[in-house]
C-alpha cells in the first residue's frame, strides 16, 4: 500500500515503477519475505513489513531507494531520505564518539549510568564541534582541511589544558587548596554505607 498521492505499485517490482515516477518522494510499505538460517536442520520463512522511500536526486537525475524500519509516525519520508543521504556523516560521528569520546565500551549495565555517559559524550562532541567552527573561521582558506576525526584527536589531547583555561576565565585558580576541595567533594561515594573489609588495614 502507499501513502500520499497514489501510485499504483501493488504487485509490481520497484525497478519497474521507478522510471514512471513523477514525484520527488515515493513512500510505500512493503512486505519482505526471507528465509532464516537453518536451525537443527530446519529452515523457516519469515515475512516482515518495512518502509521503502524513493527520493529523486536532481544532481544525478535518478531515484535513490532506501529500505527502512523507521515508522512514518516518527520521521517523514523526506526526513528519512535526508538521513540516508547523510549516512556517511552519521557513521563518521559514531566513529568519532567511539574512538575519541570513550563510547566504544561502556563500563556499566546500569541504565542511568549508561545514559549519563552517552550524554557526556554528546556534550563533549558539541563543545568540540563548536570550537572547531571557531578554528575554521579563523583560517577560512584551509577550513575544509580541518576534518572531524583529526580534530577530535587534537581536541581530546588538549582538553585538560582547555579546561584549566576555562576555570581561570571564571575567576578560579587550580591551586592546591582548590584541588583538595575537588578531591574532598568528588571522591566521596554517597552510596557506600558500611566499612569495607580491608579498609582498616589500608588506612
Amino acid at each position: 500500500k502507499w501513502r500520499g498521492n497514489s501510485v499504483d505499485v501493488v504487485g509490481k517490482k520497484l525497478r519497474d515503477i521507478i522510471p514512471y515516477l513523477m514525484r520527488e518522494i515515493l513512500d510505500v510499505e512493503v512486505e519482505v519475505e526471507f528465509k532464516r538460517r537453518k536451525y537443527k536442520g530446519k529452515e523457516s520463512t519469515v515475512k516482515r513489513r518495512f518502509g521503502v522511500v524513493c527520493a529523486f536526486n536532481p544532481e544525478s537525475g535518478e531515484y535513490h531507494a532506501y529500505l527502512t524500519n523507521i515508522r512514518v509516525e516518527i520521521l517523514s519520508a523526506a526526513d528519512i531520505a535526508l538521513l540516508y543521504r547523510a549516512r556517511w556523516e552519521i557513521e563518521l560521528v559514531f566513529k568519532e564518539l567511539k574512538s575519541n569520546y570513550r563510547m566504544d565500551q561502556i563500563p556499566s549495565a546500569n541504565p542511568n549510568i549508561v545514559k549519563c555517559l552517552i550524554w557526556v559524550a554528546i556534550l563533549t562532541l558539541m563543545c568540540s564541534r563548536r570550537i572547531l567552527q571557531l578554528i575554521r573561521n579563523a583560517n577560512p582558506e584551509n577550513a575544509n582541511r580541518y576534518t572531524h576525526l583529526r580534530w577530535a584527536k587534537v581536541f581530546t589531547q588538549q582538553a585538560d589544558r582547555l579546561l584549566t583555561e576555562v576555570v581561570e576565565c571564571m575567576g578560579l585558580k587550580l591551586d592546591m587548596l582548590t584541588i583538595y576541595d575537588i578531591y574532598l567533594s568528588q571522591g566521596c561515594d554517597p552510596n557506600v554505607k558500611r566499612e569495607r573489609l580491608m579498609e582498616r588495614w589500608v588506612t
